[in-house]
């Protein structure tokens, strides 16, 4: 027992110890704080412009009471009200899609960054072309084509 919380513990050692895992809670505190900005934004500007065109419902007031609140009496306890909150769902659809925007645009930045850099790297790494040979020099006439050549020169200055 006292080898296999050894070995668990240096297992979690090593697990945490690599720079993976500090990246996975750096990515954890920047995602919650960028839900709240999310939950701040559907709340603060998004409901309101929703109340507005709406002609003032709030989303927060959206709900279905399926059992009405009663007030304490002397001889009997509060209820409290039990109600489906829509409202309050559509805002959590709201915060969701916002988020899984922001997320999709950010990896496909990753995505095509990567994509470009590897690109680069490819490039940088592929063999540069051959150059072309380059053209062989004709070889020297032979004496029958120069002395046709000679012939030919001689008919064309008889002509003019």
């Amino acid at each position: 027992m006292a080898e296999e919380k050894k070995g668990f513990f240096k297992e979690f050692k090593d697990f945490i110890s690599k720079g993976n895992i500090i990246d996975m809670a750096v990515g954890v505190v920047i995602g919650g704080a960028f839900g709240k900005i999310v939950t701040g934004l559907v709340n603060f500007i998004i409901n309101p412009v929703i109340s507005l065109l709406t002609g003032g419902i709030s989303l927060e007031n959206v709900k279905t009471v399926l059992v009405e609140a009663v007030p304490a009496t002397e001889t009997t306890a509060e209820v409290a009200e039990v109600a489906i909150l829509w409202g309050s769902w559509i805002q959590t659809i709201i915060d969701f899609i916002i988020v899984a925007l922001c997320i999709f645009l950010v990896l496909r930045a990753i995505v095509k960054a990567k994509a470009a850099a590897e690109k680069a790297k490819k490039k940088e790494e592929a063999p540069a072309p051959e150059p072309e040979p380059e053209p062989e020099p004709e070889p020297e006439p032979s004496e029958e084509v120069l002395l046709l050549r000679e012939i030919r020169d001689s008919l064309k200055e008889k002509k003019d």
